[in-house]
Order: C-alpha cells, then sequence, then structure tokens
C-alpha cells in the first residue's frame, strides 16, 4: 500500500483486495531491503493473451532502470504467452519501447465502470 499511496495510485483500493488480487495474478516486485519500491503485473488467460497492469516505482527510485528490468523480468515470465499487451500514457511509449512494445494505431481503448 505504501508504493501506491507514493504515486497517488488507487486510493480506494484496500490492503486486502490487493492481497487477493495479487494471488490471481503474476507478479514481479522490487526491493529495497524491507520496503517494496517497484511492482507490475500481468493479467492473463494462461495460454494466449496477458495484459501488463500496474507498472509501478516508488518517486525515490524512478529513472534508475528499476521499471524496466521489472517488465523485462514479467516479459519473460510470460514467455509461454502469444500476445503480450498494454495500455499506457502516451508519454510511456518510449519506455515501454525499451522492451519491444510496439504501438499501435490500430486499436483503440475502451473502458466500462
Amino acid at each position: 500500500m505504501k508504493l501506491y499511496n507514493d504515486v497517488g495510485w488507487w486510493e480506494e483500493r484496500l490492503e486486502q483486495d490487493i492481497e487477493e488480487m495479487l494471488n490471481k495474478v503474476q507478479s514481479v516486485g522490487a526491493w529495497k531491503g524491507d520496503t517494496l519500491v517497484g511492482f507490475a503485473r500481468a493479467v492473463s488467460d494462461g495460454k494466449f493473451r496477458a495484459y501488463i497492469e500496474d507498472v509501478v516505482i516508488h518517486s525515490s527510485y524512478c529513472r534508475n532502470g528499476i521499471g524496466t528490468k521489472l517488465v523485462s523480468k514479467l516479459i519473460d515470465e510470460l514467455s509461454h504467452i502469444n500476445v503480450i499487451s498494454l495500455f499506457c500514457e502516451e508519454h510511456l511509449i518510449p519506455f515501454y519501447e525499451k522492451n519491444n512494445f510496439k504501438y499501435s494505431k490500430s486499436q483503440y481503448v475502451m473502458h466500462r465502470k
């Protein structure tokens, strides 16, 4: 929760809900001692598709390669999946291109709440 709070993500999420989510997804983390400083997870059907979600780096550890390494490790763990996708803000496209993601103009993101 401290990591999410640091970056201002998902303030409405409860710790018990995050714990339940972690039991259902592929995830990787970066630690400094006992402190979680980076995190990434993927939602997948286990065979054909995976979506990378919640790549989060503590503000004190940004811009030193942790995020790129976490995404790379997650991709390694998903190597059996046919297509790995993600959604990101436009300014993050160069970050994900470091792990060979390609921008696609042919798809649109749609949400329903």
